[in-house]
C-alpha cells in the first residue's frame, strides 16, 4: 500500500504525491514511516528528509517544521523545504564550509546569540548538502 505524502511550505507545495516509504528527520532522531503507521503528530528538525517512490530515494533539505501521520496520509509543514535534485553540489560543499568555518570561529565565543545562529547555520547548510548527494546521511 502506498502513502500520500504532501510536503507544504508557507509559500508552496514542494511534494503531493503517493510514496512507499518516508524517513523524517524528527527532534528525537530519524524517523521511519511505512504504511499502516500508527497515527503521529511530531516535531521536525533541520535535515534530510528522504522519501521512496518506487526503488528510488529522493531527498529534500527540511528546515524544520512538524508532520501528522494519520490513515496512510503524512503531511509535513515545514518553515522551508527544497528537493535535492534542486540543489547544485558544489554550491552546497561551498556553503556548508563556510558554515563549518564560521561556526568553529564562534566555539570559544561568549556571544550565545552568534553561536546559536552560526549552528543554525551549519545544520541548514549540511542538510542542502546531504540533499545534494555530497555527504553522507
Amino acid at each position: 500500500m502506498a502513502l500520500n505524502l504532501k510536503v507544504i511550505t508557507p509559500d508552496k507545495t514542494v511534494w503531493d504525491d503517493t510514496v512507499e516509504e518516508i524517513v523524517l528527520p524528527s527532534t528525537t532522531g530519524q524517523l521511519g514511516i511505512l504504511s499502516g503507521h500508527a497515527p503521529l503528530l511530531t516535531a521536525l528538525d533541520i535535515g534530510v528528509m528522504r522519501i521512496r517512490a518506487t526503488k528510488e530515494w529522493s531527498n529534500i533539505a527540511l528546515s524544520g517544521g512538524f508532520a501528522e501521520v494519520d490513515n496512510d496520509e503524512i503531511k509535513v509543514l515545514v518553515n522551508g523545504a527544497e528537493m535535492g535534485d534542486n540543489i547544485d553540489k558544489e554550491t552546497a560543499r561551498s556553503e556548508y564550509e563556510e558554515a563549518e568555518a564560521k561556526a568553529q570561529e564562534l566555539d570559544n565565543s561568549d556571544d550565545r546569540a552568534a553561536k546559536l545562529q552560526a549552528t543554525k547555520a551549519l545544520k541548514k547548510a549540511r542538510a542542502r548538502f546531504q540533499a545534494a548527494g555530497g555527504m553522507s546521511q
